[in-house]
């Protein structure tokens, strides 16, 4: 008897079944329920960013390239109201302001806000310390427009405390809102009395971040008072630095209520701010199109500053 050998052309393939995927890579039920109730607690913050911060931005930059008053409709303008913010005055008076007030008001909040938080970080009775930090953070939490009207009576120059008080060792009142010079010192000083305490609490919780180990090596090295502080604190503490920074630079370019209820921009345009530059162009003048070109130019700088600090920061700051 012949083995008769079928041709490989005839036989028929054999049609292998697809892998089935082992339990722990399929998706479970339950898998597929966390990821749905992820997307239901993201969901109010997503949509809030969008709404409160993606649509306002793009209808800024619309609204800026035309003409509109609220009451007439709104005319295409293209670049005019570019053109005319970099050719007024008043527009580049305020940005030169807003820029100083960053630099002074920046530097001195990260410096006292540092000085305490190391000052504080000492031994201390814990009652104490909280006290302190309590004292330091409650300007925060109050109304910018209240405490400035405070200090609108505080600075007065005819019958302001501070006046009375540096009147009793024989100084002469000083205007503190009515000169040029002093009334943008007198601004930086009452937003930074203010501000402080948000930087200080950043502080408190980087140097409790620290290994006290570092520090008692160092000392038993010889380092001690400024020499550790700038050897070791300061590199260590360099991301809280990074965020203080970020965020102070932010809110400073953004101030609006200290000038506003201090000084209304003024001596002559002393201490007008961008911010208040803006409202006055929208809501007095009723140009929301060039109201609506200079905020797009202030949103541009602070994204300009910001991305300079995160270039920076890869020089200077140093994570553990």
């Amino acid at each position: 008897m012949t083995n008769t050998q079928v041709p490989n052309s005839q036989v028929p393939p054999v049609r292998s079944r697809p892998a089935t995927p082992p339990a722990a890579v399929r998706p479970s039920v339950r898998d597929r329920g966390s990821r749905l109730l992820a997307a239901l607690f993201l969901a109010p913050t997503v949509v809030g960013i969008v709404v409160f911060t993606v649509v306002p931005i793009i209808g800024s930059v619309v609204l800026s390239l035309f003409h509109w008053d609220v009451i007439d409709p709104p005319r295409f303008a293209g670049g005019a109201n570019y053109r005319t913010t970099f050719t007024d005055s008043t527009v580049l008076v305020s940005f030169r302001n807003t820029l100083l007030f960053m630099v002074l008001a920046v530097t001195l909040q990260l410096l006292i806000a540092l000085a305490l938080a190391l000052a504080l970080n000492g031994r201390m009775p814990g009652w104490l310390r909280s006290a302190f930090r309590s004292a330091f953070f409650f300007p925060l939490v109050l109304s910018a427009a209240s405490i400035s009207v405070v200090m609108k009576y505080l600075f007065n120059q005819d019958f302001g405390v501070v006046n009375w008080l540096i009147g009793l060792v024989g100084v002469a009142p000083v205007p503190w809102l009515t000169s040029e010079h002093a009334a943008m010192a007198t601004v930086v000083l009452v937003y930074v009395w203010q501000q402080f305490g948000f930087s200080f609490l950043l502080f408190i919780g980087g140097l409790n971040n620290i290994p006290k180990e570092i520090h008692e090596a160092a000392a038993l090295d010889g380092a001690t008072g400024l020499r550790k502080h700038l050897g070791i604190t300061l590199p260590l503490l360099s991301p809280t630095l990074l965020v203080a920074s970020v965020v102070g630079i932010i809110n400073a370019l953004q101030v609006f209520e200290q000038p506003y209820v201090l000084t209304d921009g003024g001596p002559g345009d002393a201490t007008r701010t961008v911010v208040m530059v803006i409202y006055e162009r929208a809501f007095e003048q009723l140009d929301f199109g060039e109201a609506s070109a200079v905020g797009v130019l202030l949103f541009a700088l602070i994204m300009a500053v910001t991305a300079v600090q995160f270039r920076l920061s890869r020089r200077f700051v140093h994570y553990q």
